[in-house]
This record gives structure tokens, sequence and C-alpha cells, in this order.
């Protein structure tokens, strides 16, 4: 019998320590947290009807830095390739490169787990266009509204729609070329109703 209560007063400790533990945990974020941010996206297809060959790739990589509970502020990455090849010679072949700062503000809980944001990011990017040998330049912003999920204290899921209100200049980097501007505000459709272009990552918090 005294075994039995003993048995039972150890498995009533663990049970209650374990408990304290999963209360301690944080899911969200504080001043001076860092995070590592990053999608990768990679698209290929074969047409044989067409005998059109694509390849495309992305990674964009963001480092930021949180100056309180809510606001963040880094910098971000982006790299990106595509080519596309029909009857065995390329028609299209491009590479880009783009880096750029961004300030993230996480305004609403739903949940524990679940923290909404929106982001507001300043880029530049030169894409490289192999068969025309042109180069393009742009300089770009885009508001972003997210979600982070996190799946333990310091790795999140993120979800994003990029560029629900953008600007942007291009110019080729030939002589004469004339700058070309767009201003965008996403439009929804039954897929997307709130527009933008979705994305999905994953963050980690140091």
């Amino acid at each position: 019998m005294k075994k039995l209560l003993m048995s039972a007063a150890i498995a009533v400790l663990a049970f209650s320590q374990v408990n304290a533990q999963d209360e301690t945990l944080y899911f969200g974020f504080s001043e001076g947290d860092v995070i590592v941010e990053g999608n990768v996206n990679f698209n290929s297809t074969n047409d044989k009807n067409s005998d059109t060959k694509t390849n495309a790739f992305g990674i964009s990589p963001k480092v930021g830095y949180f100056l309180n509970d809510d606001l963040a502020i880094g910098g971000m990455l982006d790299f990106n390739s595509y080519k596309r090849e029909v009857a065995g010679t390329d028609t299209d072949k491009t590479s880009g490169f783009g880096f750029g700062v961004f300030g993230r503000y996480y305004f609403l809980d739903l949940g524990e787990r679940f923290k909404t944001y929106t982001e507001l990011g300043v880029g530049y990017n030169i894409d490289d266009d192999k068969i025309a040998d042109l180069k393009e330049n742009t300089i770009g912003a885009g508001l972003t509204l997210g979600l982070n999920y996190f799946v333990k204290e310091n790795i999140a899921l993120t979800f994003g729609l990029d560029n629900l209100l953008s600007f942007s200049s291009s110019k080729y980097d030939t002589s004469g070329a004339k700058a070309e501007t767009d201003f965008n505000l996403g439009a929804g459709s039954v897929n997307n109703p709130f527009g933008g272009t979705a994305n999905f990552g994953v963050l980690f918090k140091f």
C-alpha cells in the first residue's frame, strides 16, 4: 500500500511539473528577439504537346530584430531564376538578385499560437535577361499581410499575401531607355479574396 501511495505521489508530482513547464511556454515575440525567416519556391513544367519546358526557382531570406514586443525591423535578400525552353532552344533565361529593408508590426493574436502582422518592405532588384542581354533595375515598395503559426516556441510557419499595395519603378540598363512605373492595389478573386501573391515559409526565433 505504501508503494502504491508513493507511486501515485510521484506520478502527481511529475504531471504537475509537466503542466508547469507547459504554462511557461511563450508563443510570441519580445524585445530583443531575432528572427530568421525565408521561403523557397520551385516550379517545373514539361508540355510535350508544344515541346516546352520551364523551370523557375526563388529563395527569399529575411533577418529581423524586435524593437519591442510588436515591432520588428530588418533586412531581406531575394534570388530567383527562370528558364523557358522550346524544342531544345532557350527562349527565355533570366536571373535576378535583390535586397531591401522591412518593418513588421504584429497587431492581432488569434489564439495562443496564431500571430497576424502587416509588413512594409522597400527594395532594389536587378534582373538579367541573358537571351536579350539586357539588365532591368527596379526600385519598389510593397505592403504585405501575414500570419505566423507557432508549432514550437521558436519555430513558426508563415503565410503571407505579398504586395496588397505596391509601387515600383523599372528601367533597362541601355542608353535612351525610359523608366516604367507601376502602382498596384491587390484585387481579390474567388480563390484569393484579399488579392496579393500568396507565399509560405518558415520562421525561426532566437
